[in-house]
């Protein structure tokens, strides 16, 4: 694996906050098209997802949906998608949250890893009530189905967001969610 990628991999645990945010931002910025480097951080990844630290935990996740989407010609994130979804019921709301918003990316990868993403971010925004924000929850969910659709242009993702928001009883939360798919 390059020196400049372990180095940003390292930076993750400076103290400095800028350098840590720095080095996400490259991560993810290199991210955005295909690595060779992927299953060289892959184990360490899905093991961070249970780390003591919420932010921690949430970057995994993150990291793990953008190799998910472009670098992951294995389709092990087959294997470790319960343990990305578990984050999503993290006890911090915005570990929560920045799971959920990156959660869309790993549908992406193919047909099989999309229909598993949708099936259970449906589920999730059906399920969600007693949790607790569940506003943010549906909203981070049907935001999820715009980026999934505006990234592959499959018109069934936003029937299925549209069909979702229909179920919606608060009229304010019904029209922010129609707001967000437009």
């Amino acid at each position: 694996m390059e020196k400049e990628i372990l180095q940003l991999f390292s930076n993750l645990t400076e103290r400095d906050r800028d350098i840590q945010y720095k080095s996400y931002e490259e991560l993810m910025k290199i991210m955005q098209e295909p690595v060779d480097w992927t299953y060289s951080v892959w184990e360490q990844l899905v093991q961070t997802l249970t780390y003591k630290n919420g932010h921690v935990r949430a970057s995994a996740a993150q990291f793990l949906c953008a190799l998910a989407a472009k670098s992951d010609p294995e389709e092990r994130v087959l294997e470790d998608f319960l343990k990305i979804w578990a984050v999503t019921y993290d006890e911090e709301t915005v570990t929560v949250r920045h799971t959920l918003q990156a959660i869309w990316k790993i549908g992406l990868a193919g047909q099989v890893q999309r229909d598993l993403v949708v099936s259970y971010l449906a589920k999730r925004y059906q399920t969600c009530l007693d949790e607790k924000h569940p506003t943010l929850i549906r909203y981070d969910i049907i935001v999820s189905f715009k980026k999934l659709f505006d990234a592959t242009n499959d018109p069934k993702l936003l029937e299925i967001a549209q069909r979702l928001i229909e179920e919606e009883k608060d009229v304010k939360s019904k029209k922010k969610y129609k707001n967000a798919i437009r």
